[in-house]
């Protein structure tokens, strides 16, 4: 216990700088931006189908940006980098106050998605990565719990703020928030833009074969074509079951305030797997966690199907936030111990525009089947099958990596 506190005091501002970033990056999260769904599809005249492919397109576009402008996490400094990101993120919130259009509507979700759901998680986690070495689990575990964090105290606050002063006026507190607060701190927070003393230098941490791989590199590695159907999973899932929430009210009878205390289920079970795992990543090595990443989600998505009691939706997210959690930890560590940190922005931006793009295509494929009549509650039992054959798999994939790094 001592030696934890010990570590959090030493390095208390470059985690918190960790932490405000998945912190703030909610309001670009699909599970935020869904708690607007209903609103958004009244004012627009937007069935679930067109909803879910207007936000699939959007997100499909800032996947492909972030791609293409996901390395500059290693040619721009962070202290830079991230009060710029934010003040854009800020002006995409006012976007959403204040648009008419549905082709505007359509530009501020791309840069919700590209700022929160991408950039803000892609420096976090980019930043652990490159400042911590043999610690690197627990600090990615930390300036994770911002995700979790926000899922506990945003939902109940913004249904809250919609009922009382509008989901416009909502939207425009968000923005607010983000010009004067989270640009302020992030600013005064990396002023001394370096890494911790008795951290190992960047260039020090290399990965397989006692090298740092570049991102063609990895793409010619048998790993990263393996690991493909595991990264686009838990974003894929994890996004569809947020975005229909409102369509699983619907069916189910359910109200969203209801199912709003499942956040915190999903939450505690993200803090806590997130936590274990980060420990389990440092002590055992990352790979191993491989074979259990999806099997959690696998059961959780599939229990939703047959759920008749809201009290089930809470069990069903907690159980998805442990195969959460468990993914956070385990990207955070296994990318700079396979790849080294010298291209870890270019590397970890191809690994987070894959999970971006599997945000993007499950809403619009998902809402398509909603449309053709094929309800969501139904289509979880397909989704929990997916994830354990993907758990199978993986027990090779691990094996072969472990021969690999050892």
């Amino acid at each position: 216990m001592h030696s934890a506190l010990q570590f959090l005091k030493t390095n208390l501002r470059w985690l918190g700088v960790g932490f405000l970033l998945t912190f703030a990056s909610a309001f670009g999260q699909t599970w935020f931006i869904s708690l607007f769904a209903g609103e958004i599809k009244a004012v627009y005249g937007l069935s679930d189908g067109a909803w879910g492919s207007l936000y699939t397109l959007a997100t499909l576009c800032s996947a492909a940006l972030l791609f293409w402008r996901g390395s500059l996490a290693d040619t721009v400094a962070l202290s830079r980098l991230a009060p710029l990101m934010a003040l854009l993120f800020a002006g995409a919130a006012l976007m959403m106050a204040t648009g008419q259009s549905l082709w505007l509507l359509g530009v501020t979700v791309f840069l919700l998605r590209f700022c929160g759901q991408g950039m803000f998680t892609h420096m976090a986690m980019t930043a652990m990565g490159r400042w911590f070495d043999a610690t690197r689990g627990r600090a990615v575990a930390i300036a994770n719990l911002g995700h979790p964090a926000s899922e506990i105290t945003i939902p109940l606050l913004v249904v809250a703020l919609i009922a009382g002063i509008g989901w416009r006026p909502s939207w425009g507190l968000v923005a607010l928030v983000l010009a004067l607060v989270v640009v302020p701190v992030l600013w005064a927070s990396l002023r001394h833009d370096r890494t911790p003393h008795s951290m190992a230098t960047s260039d020090s941490m290399t990965g397989l074969q006692a090298r740092h791989w570049t991102r063609a590199d990895a793409l010619r590695h048998w790993l990263f074509p393996a690991l493909l159907p595991v990264l686009l999973t838990p974003g894929f899932i994890g996004t569809v079951v947020f975005f229909h929430q409102v369509h699983i009210a619907g069916v189910k009878g359910w109200t969203l305030a209801q199912m709003a205390p499942g956040y915190s289920a999903f939450a505690t079970a993200t803090v806590a797997s997130s936590f274990i795992a980060g420990w389990a990543a440092d002590r055992f090595g990352a790979h191993r966690l491989l074979p259990v990443l999806l099997v959690p989600m696998g059961l959780g998505v599939a229990l939703i199907g047959p759920a008749e009691n809201v009290l089930m939706w809470y069990v069903a997210l907690g159980v998805i936030g442990m195969t959460q959690g468990t993914a956070s930890a385990l990207w955070g560590v296994l990318f700079p111990a396979v790849y080294g940190t010298r291209h870890l922005g270019a590397i970890r931006s191809l690994g987070t525009t894959i999970m971006v793009f599997s945000t993007a295509i499950g809403p619009g494929i998902t809402g398509v089947l909603i449309d053709a009549g094929v309800d969501f509650p139904t289509q979880t039992l397909a989704m929990g099958l997916w994830c354990l054959t993907l758990a199978v798999g993986c027990v090779w994939v691990a094996r072969r990596l472990d021969q690999e790094l050892n």
